[in-house]
């Protein structure tokens, strides 16, 4: 009994052993890695200029496998690494990439946010054409006219409500406008929020946004080119398909007239959780640099809209 305990316990420990010396590899191999790719950019960017030649052609098959594989999440935790390390040592830096990255979020947001509006005067407009105009179509345009069916447009307003969702809800979360079940956390100390948003931002954060890029990486591409793409395929399997790729982006909507452009939706996630990624890293930070410099750090350099006097959401119980 005590022998195949001891054993089970050694077979743990050399897995574990084995695990670390797996992430150590990676990380190291992720300098190499990086360098390659900013020394030979032509080896996987040269698509960008057309798919006209087999290495053009290998290149788009590269920039798929990569995007979504070991050696770029490597490269990336690299960078975290890093960018960290340096705010050990001085914090300046550290609240400088904290406010770029929040920054990044709040200018996103606070643009795509218009979308909604646009989303209201389309809607208005349909309502127009179809009850007032009796109109079958609306045509927008000087010279070539861009003309669809109203059915198109009217499918389209959810391509707005998608831009809100995706590209608002990093900025939403720097604002602290996300829902939030407290349990224990509005009772614990100032250092101890800061511990929990450490850990939310590294168990919980970064690993559904790594989870779901892998994903959706190669399910965006699969509406993008032919032959399709799978996540599981290696990087020589993906080459040999080169020989018949193609770009063909899906163009096939839910109704005859209706709506077409539902790759955008896949890109969108794709930005969301890249969005959602990144800002993983400035909740760390910032959540570290409060823990470090005590309350009084608390919101430091934090964003935040300011309703004016007047901007008040209207409240029916006041009355």
């Amino acid at each position: 009994m005590e022998q195949s305990e001891s054993a089970g316990f050694g077979q743990i420990m050399a897995a574990l052993g084995d695990g670390i010396a797996w992430i150590l590899q990676h990380l190291g191999l992720a300098f190499y890695n990086f360098g390659y790719a900013v020394l030979h950019p032509q080896s996987w960017l040269s698509w960008t200029g057309g798919l006209e030649t087999l290495e053009d052609k290998q290149a788009l098959m590269r920039f798929v496998y990569y995007g979504a594989s070991v050696e770029f999440f490597f490269i990336a935790f690299m960078v975290f690494l890093l960018i960290f390390a340096v705010g050990l040592w001085k914090n300046a830096f550290l609240w400088g990439v904290v406010r770029v990255l929040e920054g990044f979020a709040n200018t996103v947001g606070r643009f795509a946010a218009w979308a909604g509006l646009l989303m209201v005067i389309q809607q208005v407009i349909i309502v127009f054409m179809q009850r007032i105009f009796t109109r079958p179509d609306i045509v927008f345009g000087f010279g070539v006219p861009l003309q669809f069916d109203i059915s198109w447009y009217a499918e389209e307003l959810k391509l707005y409500n998608a831009m809100v969702v995706a590209l608002c809800l990093t900025y939403t979360f720097v604002q602290g406008g996300h829902v939030r079940v407290d349990l224990v956390y509005a009772a614990v100390s100032h250092r101890a929020k800061r511990v929990i948003d450490m850990f939310g931002s590294l168990f919980f954060m970064l690993p559904m946004a790594v989870l779901i890029w892998m994903y959706s990486w190669s399910f965006m591409w699969r509406s993008l080119i032919v032959p399709p793409v799978n996540a599981t395929d290696p990087l020589n399997r993906l080459e040999a398909k080169a020989r018949a790729l193609r770009w063909n982006v899906e163009t096939i909507g839910f109704s005859p007239n209706g709506f077409n452009g539902y790759f955008l939706f896949k890109i969108l996630m794709i930005i969301m959780v890249g969005m959602i990624f990144i800002h993983a890293w400035a909740f760390f930070y910032r959540s570290f640099l409060e823990w470090r410099e005590g309350p009084e750090s608390e919101g430091k350099y934090l964003d935040k809209d300011v309703i004016e006097a007047g901007e008040e959401p209207y409240d029916h119980a006041e009355f």
